[in-house]
């Protein structure tokens, strides 16, 4: 490919000088704004979303006029099923549901030849002398058309007629289904002989290979075979795949095949009730057909299913009537196609899991198939892809070349369309819809290709897919200097190219830059708690300090052992672990920035808010409790974008918590009246806190388990509460009672007495 340049002033950029060009055309949106971005489309997967009219992708990604629409005829039929080439230039297009098959003349002019009596003419073909051959099903038949002269020249014994193909001294090979065979019809008469019986369900495709021996493809197990004489053949190769659809064979030996059929997981067989279908409603896809069998002189019924197979036959070749059961499976290989070489070693030159291959031709040495996604046509060449061109919505089932020109038919609905050579008409490209993910203000259109004459549209909306709501395409864009995108800010973006007849230019890269609007970060929720901290800092103790607090030691004899301190010092057992406040919360950013908070907070009685910390990164702050005097309190969140954002474009949002109550203070618990009279013993305990509702009141009795005790009135719940003990069959002796009393917020109040008979 020649130098890539920016046209029209043939403005050469370089591939670092491009995306420098698209950082600095980005910045210049606006100064600083960290969240500028760039759409970038270019390879072929990416231009490949899009949509293209009279243009070819190359396999390295580059688009450029391919071959052109000549004309594009309507038949105004669902299917089109087979085309042959008249020897004045005119096409044979033979359709379904309907039985019909037209004349098609060199300049694009449909007539109705004949409407066979039966729903499905599956497979035509044209002789020297302009003869046509047509096979009918599903009460397979064989009729010969010359003119307006129409006669059958055979039935056959089988339910469909696949495939025809005119031999080389004008015999003519019939490929059938429901039994899959292939049968020879010589010239001037009018019974076929069995050529070959294949035991498959369904023979598919028929070709001729180098040496004249005929070639067959079969359903359900995908064989090919090379038949070199009645009744005598052998398996050129057994596919993975359950249908040979296509084959092609060249003047070297080589023979190429297109397998399909595998997304389909069932293919049951089952009654199906004839029916009379005359509708000419697009079928949903023309390639997988169950015909039920009709009785003589009746309309067959037609079902067509949702999904690829030509036809869904039962395996074995009994006369009963078929149904199908087809499912669908994602992720498995749809299509394939191989190369066989004269050695007959196999090649597997491309493989598909979403697009079905419906036919494929020789050209020279590319090997040109069509699929059923948009109806595209590929070249293949030495391993590369390239895509040809995109006819429309639809299958492209069959492809002919003739006289130097390319025809295509395709189906949902029936159309035959003629190509001529590339860039000789008009060609555009339309981008697949961008999403911004917000309203977004757009940059500089920035394209890297070659040649002059390209002109760029742009239009922008609010919807997933372009409605009445969007804007109209912009006016045209074409020099790369003054490409400022003026379609209105919105979230959705569409752009086009277009170039004019008789252009060569290409493109390789396209780039949009834009600026989404910032979203306003969001606070969820705040959430104040207490923690357990083991390592306080006031506690001022080391962990070496706090294991000897806990460390108990016992002698066989029963004696203290030696301390390293003083025996005389009185040891003590600290608590090393203490509460702190934890507030937490939760905040998020639609555009996925990075977030900064401040904390704030203030007493119930004040107005004023008091910063205590900023530039916090985390979503949790531990504070010591001690800093707050008991009391109710509210924290407030506050959470900026700043970090991603140049500071004109920074948002930010705060959230206030419910009055939070911070108390550290135990209750105070003091023992009432306590009187022992022999094993019982009643004690009144009064406990008051300054802050909080009390909520739990509890005794034990010589260290054993805390006993719970209710309030005097009935119900633990206020600050204030008398607690009375009454204890049976309290054992003699001397006892110690504790009594621990919790408030709401988990501080605990302690008295003791010692208990005397």
């Amino acid at each position: 490919m020649e130098e890539i340049v920016c046209n029209p002033a043939h403005y050469y950029v370089d591939s670092l000088q491009l995306r420098l060009f698209t950082v600095l055309g980005a910045l210049s949106l606006a100064a600083s704004a960290a969240t500028s971005t760039v759409w970038e489309v270019n390879g072929f997967s990416d231009f490949l979303k899009g949509r293209l009219v009279n243009l070819s992708l190359t396999a390295d990604g580059i688009l450029q006029p391919g071959p052109s629409i000549r004309w594009s005829t309507p038949l105004d039929q669902p299917a089109l099923w087979s085309m042959a080439a008249a020897p004045d230039g005119s096409m044979f297009a033979a359709t379904g549901h309907s039985g019909k098959v037209y004349r098609v003349t060199a300049g694009g002019k449909s007539t109705l030849v004949w409407t066979a009596p039966q729903s499905e003419v599956f497979a035509v073909a044209c002789d020297a002398k302009g003869i046509l051959f047509a096979g009918t099903s599903p009460n397979g038949s064989v009729y010969r058309i010359e003119g307006s002269n129409v006669r059958e020249l055979w039935r056959a014994p089988a339910k469909y007629i696949w495939a025809l193909q005119i031999g080389r001294d004008g015999e003519l090979y019939i490929a059938t289904g429901e039994p899959g065979r292939v049968y020879r019809l010589a010239p001037g008469s009018n019974t076929a002989d069995l050529y070959y019986e294949t035991g498959q369900a369904n023979v598919t495709a028929l070709a001729f290979a180098a040496n004249g021996h005929v070639l067959a493809g079969t359903d359900p197990n995908g064989l090919l075979y090379e038949i070199s004489a009645p009744a005598k053949a052998s398996v050129l190769y057994d596919s993975s795949l359950p249908e040979i659809r296509a084959i092609a064979s060249d003047s070297k030996g080589f023979i190429f095949v297109a397998a399909m059929g595998g997304a389909l997981s069932t293919r049951t067989g089952g009654p199906s009730a004839p029916t009379a279908t005359t509708s000419t409603a697009v079928a949903t896809s023309p390639t997988v057909i169950t015909v039920s069998e009709a009785k003589e002189n009746e309309q067959s019924g037609i079902r067509i299913s949702s999904d690829t197979g030509k036809a869904n036959a039962a395996a074995q070749s009994s006369g009963a009537t078929t149904g199908t059961s087809v499912t669908e499976v994602s992720g498995v290989e749809k299509s394939a196609i191989y190369r066989i070489s004269p050695s007959g070693a196999v090649e597997t030159l491309r493989t598909s899991k979403e697009e079905n291959v419906y036919d494929l031709m020789l050209d020279g040495d590319d090997v040109i198939f069509s699929t059923d996604d948009n109806g595209r046509i590929y070249s293949w060449h030495d391993h590369q892809t390239t895509l040809l061109a995109e006819p429309g919505n639809g299958e492209t089932t069959r492809l002919l070349k003739t006289n130097g020109a390319l025809f295509a038919a395709m189906s949902n609905p029936a159309r035959l369309f003629a190509f001529g050579g590339a860039g000789s008409a008009q060609s555009s490209y339309e981008s697949q819809v961008h999403d911004s993910t917000s309203v977004a203000r757009w940059g500089h259109l920035q394209w890297h290709g070659t040649g002059a004459g390209l002109v760029f549209r742009t239009r922008t909306g609010n919807t997933a897919r372009p409605d009445t709501t969007w804007s109209e395409w912009s006016d045209p864009i074409s020099d790369p200097t003054r490409a400022l995108i003026k379609s209105p800010v919105a979230r959705f973006v569409q752009w086009r190219a277009e170039w004019p007849a008789a252009s060569s230019a290409a493109i390789a890269t396209v780039d949009v830059p834009y600026l989404p609007q910032n979203g306003s970060p969001a606070v969820h929720s705040i959430s104040v708690s207490s923690v357990v901290s083991n390592n306080p800092q006031k506690s001022g103790n080391t962990a070496a300090s706090s294991s000897a607090a806990y460390s108990i030691t016992v002698t066989d004899t029963g004696e203290a052992p030696a301390a390293s301190s003083s025996s005389s010092a009185t040891q003590s057992v600290s608590r090393l672990q203490s509460t702190q406040t934890q507030v937490s919360w939760q905040a998020d950013d639609p555009d996925g920035d990075r977030l900064v908070y401040a904390l704030y907070f203030r007493a119930e009685d004040e107005t004023n808010w008091h910063l205590i910390r900023n530039h916090i990164f985390e979503n949790t702050l531990l504070l010591d409790p001690d800093v707050f005097a008991d009391g109710r309190y509210y924290f407030k969140v506050a959470a900026s974008d700043a970090p991603a954002n140049a500071p004109e474009f920074a948002l930010e949002s705060e959230m206030t918590s419910s009055p939070v109550l911070i108390d550290n203070t135990p209750p105070v618990v003091a023992f009432g009246k306590v009187n022992r009279n022999g094993n019982v013993l009643d004690a009144d305990i009064d406990a008051d806190d300054k802050t909080s509702p009390l909520r739990l009141c509890e005794y034990s009795i010589d260290a054993n388990f805390w006993q719970p005790v209710e309030a005097v009135d009935g119900v633990t719940d206020s600050p204030r509460e008398r607690f009375h003990l009454h204890l049976d069959n309290l054992k003699d002796g001397e006892h110690l009672l504790v009594v621990r009393v919790y408030d709401t917020s988990n501080n605990a109040g302690l008295a003791r007495i010692t208990v005397k008979k």
